[in-house]
């Protein structure tokens, strides 16, 4: 058989294979960036580095503190925040840094920063990300890699580490050139304190963080070479060299993007305005969410006494209303609840905090506020159903539903806020009696958090870190001021004790930080207090030690019989801290009431005094909190 092929075959052919070579290449100087690096400029002599560029953009967004340990994959960071005295904090716990971010972010409205080294660094601070998520606290973790171009191929620590936080942050992202640092980090903290805040995860591979010079040794750059294999891999890594130097270091805006935050609308606030009008008994439930930015505290403060709608208050809310307000109702909220014939939920989510929605009376109005939609309706058309949602912030919500309504000569009946006032009266007088019992063993717990609520000055910050002892103290220890007291949130995450009072006493130094601690939280983070010392950050530890997980064991000795993994120890935890440079300071049943108190005094006095306590108080049980819930 025989083939022949004409001239028009042949200049088809040849045109086909033409345009396969332009096509080819067209690809290849996209992918290989070749016409933007003809007019990029590569400074290699360059003694910046992309450590210098984060740490400027930090700057310019009014971050004062970055917390980590040190690592080699992020070490050009935390050398260029302290060139630019943005304080480094080095702490004994990944998940501390995070932490400690979260309580900056909280108590300051500027965006909280932690810096992991790459791996085990990273995924140390999962538990304490996912916490900052559900807190809704806009937190920047900046993590190690290893470089671009070895992942993949066996580098040291080198894991999928944005796979592990695309479901607990808000933006994932890694940048693969210098040139790129800038914009990517204001971009994510723009995400991150925007909307519903929550955390955010930049991951800078090592090669975008050295000079020019340091990370051509380390990827292996070849020398040009005598074959065309070793040409090629040269002309590759120089290429690649290009690509991650090109324009690294010209002058850019580093100052922060505007930030979203949706306020409600002219009839959002009028319809609220109507159903409040009209009410007889109507209670106000603020959440954590109710004190973001940017809204100051103190204005929704002197809102919500303007408008004199009985109040509770949860998670950072707590103190909104100072110690003693007339309109801040601490007890039976259930009562209150069914009792009602409207509620605002401003920044409240119908979890398991509140029963799901089950403790809302099926005939009550309800008005809810949220930032974040998915929180605003939770649970809603099942078990509770709103008459008004509004995904909008809370705090100026407030304001403007306060401001509209004050036009209209608005007063809450006197007669219902006393009827609660008279209920927490009531329950606390019980609670104070309750504190008078002999506990089985040691000390009652309820005597210790009321001396301690009488110790407190007002220019103190409670942490809280615990599930027994803690829950007690909610009832107990109040707060004096806004933004005076720190809880891990939804998540109910123990070891954020350590965290938050390192935060705190940065953001406060003039303030008395004290953290109430269980005895099996304290075990996350006690060794914080070496950090504590090396960083002049003198706080309190008040170590509720009842030799025990109680709020588990509560519950599974009844049910199963058993104590297994619920026993701990009266343990020295007090001689522990005198290790890492604190005061330690033993209280128990010998002590008696009066030097009990004394033993409170002493503890401020010393901190004041730039070292850190720790009251290892020797507790018992009491049925004061049987039947709260620990699932």
């Amino acid at each position: 058989m025989n083939f022949s092929y004409s001239s028009v075959d042949v200049s088809m052919i040849l045109a086909a294979v033409v345009a396969v070579i332009v096509v080819a290449c067209t690809v290849l100087v996209y992918r290989l960036k070749l016409f933007y690096l003809m007019f990029a400029t590569v400074d290699k002599a360059s003694k910046q580095n992309g450590g210098d560029l984060i740490a400027k953009v930090l700057q310019e967004h009014g971050v004062k503190y970055i917390f980590g340990i040190c690592g080699g994959h992020i070490s050009p960071i935390l050398v260029g925040c302290e060139k630019l005295n943005i304080r480094v904090i080095d702490v004994r716990h990944d998940a501390t840094a995070v932490f400690a971010a979260d309580a900056v972010a909280r108590l300051s409205g500027v965006i909280g920063v932690a810096a992991a080294t790459a791996g085990p660094g990273v995924t140390n601070t999962v538990t304490a990300m996912k916490n900052a998520q559900m807190a809704e606290s806009p937190v920047l973790l900046i993590g190690g890699a290893a470089a671009t171009i070895l992942k993949g191929r066996g580098a040291l620590q080198d894991i999928d580490q944005l796979a592990l936080f695309k479901p607990l942050c808000k933006l994932c992202v890694t940048v693969k050139y210098i040139r790129d640092i800038v914009p990517t980090l204001r971009k994510a903290i723009a995400i991150a304190q925007s909307g519903t805040p929550g955390p955010v995860f930049v991951e800078f591979p090592i090669d975008t963080l050295y000079h020019y010079d340091i990370v051509c040794r380390e990827i292996g750059k070849p020398t040009v070479g005598k074959t065309i294999m070793q040409r090629i891999q040269h002309y590759y890594i120089d290429n690649y060299m290009n690509q991650l130097f090109a324009d690294a270091f010209i002058s850019r805006p580093m100052g922060p993007l505007p930030v979203d935050v949706r306020s409600a609308s002219v009839s959002q606030v009028v319809s609220a305005v109507r159903i409040l009008r009209n009410s007889l008994r109507p209670v106000f439930l603020l959440g954590s969410q109710a004190l973001l930015p940017p809204t100051p505290a103190d204005e929704l403060r002197k809102s919500l006494e303007t408008l004199g709608v009985p109040c509770f208050l949860a998670g950072m809310s707590r103190g909104l209303l100072g110690r003693n307000s007339p309109i801040h109702i601490r007890q039976r909220r259930r009562d209150a609840l069914k009792e009602a014939d409207v509620v605002f939920l401003i920044g409240t989510v119908c979890d398991f905090r509140l029963n799901y929605g089950r403790v809302l009376n099926s005939k009550s109005k309800i008005v809810a506020v949220n930032r974040n939609k998915d929180q605003l309706s939770k649970n809603h058309g099942v078990l509770w159903n709103a008459t008004l949602t509004f995904e909008v912030d809370a705090a100026s919500f407030v304001v403007a539903l306060q401001r509209t309504i004050s036009e209209m000569d608005y007063c809450c009946d006197p007669e219902w806020i006393k009827k609660l006032k008279d209920r927490d009266i009531e329950k606390e007088t019980q609670n104070k009696e309750k504190s008078e019992e002999e506990a089985d063993k040691h000390l009652n717990p309820l005597k210790v958090l009321h001396y301690m609520e009488e110790c407190l000055d007002d220019n103190t910050i409670i942490v809280t870190d615990g599930g027994d002892f803690v829950g007690s103290a909610s009832y107990i220890v109040r707060p004096r001021n806004p933004l005076s007291w720190l809880d891990p949130g939804a998540f109910g995450t123990l070891g954020v004790g350590g965290g938050f009072a390192l935060g705190a006493k940065l953001c406060r130094p003039d303030a008395d930080v004290w953290v109430i601690y269980g005895d099996g939280a304290l075990g996350f983070s006690v060794a914080e207090f070496d950090t504590f010392t090396r960083h002049k950050t003198p706080v309190i530890a008040l170590v509720g030690n009842d030799a025990c997980w109680t709020q588990i064991a509560r519950e599974q000795i009844p049910l199963f019989d058993s104590d297994v993994a619920c026993m701990l120890d009266y343990l020295d935890y007090h001689t522990v801290a005198e290790g890492f440079g604190g005061k330690g300071i033993l209280v128990d049943r010998s002590c008696g009431d009066d030097k009990i108190k004394e033993q409170l005094k002493e503890a401020k006095k010393i901190c004041r005094n730039g070292t850190s306590v720790l009251l290892n108080v020797l507790i018992g049980t009491t049925d004061f909190r049987k039947g709260s819930i620990s699932v």
